[in-house]
């Protein structure tokens, strides 16, 4: 089932992709043939306008930018439709892509204008570029009082119990380090709920809160002990 969607997906992608190209070829080819058609000869005109696009160029820079940014996510398709990106910390979904802008929808459903440049030039996470499932983190804090194999096994069962948690892939708990006020744990699991992974991660929070409370296992705040000295 899953091979079949990413299938279409692909097919999607590229489909789109082409159509993009072709059309934005046609539009310039169309123009050329409207102003031969005219008695404009384009060799001429581009020609005797070469100062005045340099003038222009240097001004639209960063538009020029963008549209050679379009082109090459058109042609590479490193980017594809209905691809979920991370881009400066925010979650998108690729809805459009454009010659000079993309448009993408964020996990509040606002719709974003993304520069291409921004795309191309800046590190960007591909969260389905590669396989439908990906690996979430979620950390806690626990009281130096608490049993570290019991903790460990609370955190496994809270993220059993997700329905959206991939259970053929393993679901691991360590204890990742000694903080300051308290011992600090890391929950890892796989699912393929990209875009509502907040949510995901806030239910299985909710799940560890519960069972701690259940369980007297208590999630200190930052303490510190001031000794006075007296002369």
């Amino acid at each position: 089932m899953f091979r079949n969607k990413g299938v279409n997906e692909f097919n999607e992608g590229n489909t789109y992709s082409l159509f993009q190209i072709i059309k934005y070829v046609v539009w310039i080819v169309s123009f050329g043939l409207i102003l031969e058609t005219l008695g404009i000869k384009v060799t001429i005109l581009i020609a005797g306008s070469a100062a005045l696009l340099v003038g222009v160029g240097l001004g639209l820079q960063q538009t020029f930018n963008d549209v050679i940014s379009g082109i090459i996510l058109l042609s590479e398709r490193s980017i594809r439709i209905s691809d979920i990106l991370e881009i400066d910390g925010d979650i998108v979904k690729i809805q459009e892509i454009g010659l000079r802008t993309s448009k993408g929808l964020n996990t509040d459903d606002i719709s974003i204008i993304i520069p291409n440049s921004l795309i191309t030039t800046n590190k960007v996470i591909n969260w389905s570029h590669q396989t439908h499932l990906n690996r979430f983190r979620i950390n806690i804090g626990v009281s130096y009082e608490s049993d570290v194999e019991f903790v460990i096994k609370i955190l496994n069962e809270s993220g059993k119990e997700h329905p959206e948690v991939d259970h053929k892939k393993p679901i691991e708990a360590r204890l990742v380090g000694f903080g300051d006020s308290s011992l600090d744990f890391q929950l890892l699991f796989y699912s393929s709920s990209i875009f509502g992974s907040d949510r995901m991660k806030s239910d299985i929070r909710r799940v560890i809160r519960r069972k701690f409370v259940e369980n007297n296992i208590a999630i200190p705040f930052p303490q510190m002990d001031v000794h006075v000295k007296q002369n």
